[in-house]
């Protein structure tokens, strides 16, 4: 486990309430959307793609508050469709997974989770995958990081 400070940037996002099975079909549908968006709009695009998680759920039942998003470099006067957000530093426990999606949560979030309770962190309920090296769905190999907020 990696204690991090993410960098402040400004990104374009929209927002779901889903299941974690439903991720992929949401992430593929938006990230079209927000793609065409940056492109439309003559945006730099300024990081990669980052999912946002509140209140991620330990099953695959339970909905949640999930958002994909893009950094952009100087939206200055942005005023399309989608929500450009300002993400602020955050202080964050992280772990890189770099492996297949099917182990994400297994192999990927478990051991952070575990290493997080094992320590005096307290988790502030958002989490977040940066997609490092996304090689297309069904891929057998990704670098994604994961990354939960801590509160102290």
């Amino acid at each position: 486990m990696n204690i991090i400070e993410t960098p402040d940037m400004w990104v374009l996002c929209m927002r779901r309430r889903l299941r974690i099975p439903e991720i992929g079909q949401a992430a593929a549908e938006c990230a079209l959307v927000i793609d065409g968006e940056i492109r439309g709009r003559g945006l730099a695009v300024s990081g990669p793609w980052t999912f946002i998680a509140h209140g991620l759920p330990k099953d695959g039942r339970t909905p949640f508050d999930w958002q994909i998003c893009r950094p952009v470099a100087e939206p200055r006067g942005y005023d399309g469709p989608l929500e450009l957000r300002h993400l602020e530093p955050a202080v964050m426990a992280s772990r890189v997974h770099q492996r297949s999606l099917r182990t994400l949560f297994t192999q990927g979030y478990a051991p952070l989770v575990a290493e997080i309770e094992m320590s005096r962190h307290v988790l502030s309920g958002e989490s977040r995958e940066v997609y490092h090296g996304w090689n297309g769905p069904g891929a057998p190999y990704h670098r994604i990081e994961i990354q939960f907020g801590l509160s102290r």
